[in-house]
């Protein structure tokens, strides 16, 4: 016998993923340089030089056993200690190793978090849009995931339906700035009037509610855009983090959750967040990653690429008449579909082979989204599709 529900999610591939897959089939068809894909947030610009660096001198090391050994379930000390240092010195708080442990990736990271706040019909709030992957993230960690409406304005946060969604079964509220797939980064503003709405609604049911706050991009911003360091806004955050966006290692997977000391009940949430990353298999990050971070936690990416792609491609669309707030950070375009739903306009754009992502799965089904981590050269040649599919209202 066959665990249905988890034969229906392996057997479905993700908008993402099918329009990437999609993409791939038609290159050998009609030739890559046909093929306008916008789908994937696959990081277009090479890992720093010092991370390149780091790997090479690892694997040249003449005794290769400790790269590839095991290490303590949360991670070395050493990387551990240079993960935490890098986050003291950025937020100017004690950051102790204690607080790190060090997950494949932002990912496990997350469901390792919900997984300890898991209770009998506990909740986790999530902002449209959102990443589509919370949802399978939140309820097969055995929580039930809430939808907060989006501001379709600003793309900051709902407060009137926010405060709607709060209950006493409200566990946590996930909180994604830089955005995917917006591109938004949470105003001071923003952060202060949600802190102090939970701290209202966590005295009201007697239990903490948690911030996970969910930062792959937190160091992919523009135009003097700042990303605020949550906990010292509302004491309650958990941070969630992965290398794979900022040093273009999405296939090597480290990351990392980080609870600091001034969380509620932070040491025992600590313990069942690594119960919980046991329980769904974790052994240890991957040791020659741990090296590599513990080498470069410092290190800082080149996004000027991206930012030119931002501004070219944001520019040009908002000239065709396309609605889109201007993105501050992260790498992508979230963008109103002209005519009908995204969904419609999508495969309006599949007959073009320019493939841009439905916004059904990220909460807002009249938007789709646009990877800017592409050739500048494919944008160039993708702008007459995109002022064609505005231009020909369908019928």
């Amino acid at each position: 016998m066959i665990n249905e529900t988890m034969y229906q999610m392996g057997n479905k591939l993700s908008v993402i993923r099918e329009l990437f897959s999609y993409g791939l089939k038609q290159a050998a068809v009609v030739g890559k340089e046909n093929v306008f894909d916008f789908s994937i947030g696959n990081p277009s610009v090479p890992s720093p030089k010092a991370v390149t660096e780091a790997f090479q001198k690892l694997c040249a090391e003449e005794d290769s056993l400790p790269i590839h050994s095991y290490t303590l379930a949360r991670g070395s000390v050493e990387a551990r200690a240079a993960v935490a240092a890098n986050l003291a010195m950025r937020t100017g708080t004690l950051v102790r190793p204690d607080n790190i442990f060090l997950t494949c990736g932002a990912a496990p990271a997350l469901c390792a978090v919900m997984k300890a706040l898991s209770l009998e019909d506990s909740e986790i709030l999530v902002i449209a849009p959102y990443f589509a992957e919370y949802r399978p993230f939140i309820e097969f960690s055995g929580n039930k995931m809430v939808v907060v409406p989006a501001d379709m304005e600003n793309f900051q946060i709902n407060f009137p339906e926010l405060e709607k969604c709060i209950n006493e079964h409200t566990q946590a509220i996930v909180v994604n700035s830089p955005n995917n797939p917006t591109g938004a980064v949470y105003s001071y503003e923003t952060l202060s009037k949600l802190s102090k709405l939970l701290k209202a609604k966590s005295k009201e049911y007697g239990h903490p509610i948690y911030i996970i706050s969910d930062e792959p991009y937190r160091e992919l911003v523009y135009d003097d855009a700042y990303v605020h360091y949550i906990p010292d806004i509302y004491p309650n955050t958990i941070i969630c983090y992965s290398y794979s966006k900022v040093f273009s290692l999405p296939g090597e997977r480290i990351g990392y959750f980080f609870i600091p000391d001034c969380v509620e009940d932070g040491e025992r949430l600590y313990y069942a967040a690594s119960g919980a990353a046991r329980v769904n298999g974790h052994v240890c990050a991957p040791s020659l990653q741990q090296k590599v971070i513990q080498i470069c936690a410092d290190v800082k990416p080149d996004i000027s690429v991206y930012d030119r792609n931002r501004v070219v491609l944001y520019d040009a669309l908002t000239n065709y008449g396309y609605q889109c707030v201007k993105p501050q950070g992260a790498f992508y375009l979230f963008v109103k579909a002209p005519y009908g739903t995204a969904k419609e306009f999508s495969d309006r754009a599949k007959l073009d082979n320019l493939l841009i992502v439905p916004g059904d799965e990220f909460g807002c089904p009249e938007y789709f989204r646009a990877s800017i981590c592409v050739s500048y050269d494919m944008i160039i040649r993708s702008l007459p599709i995109f002022k064609k599919l505005i231009e020909e209202k369908p019928e």
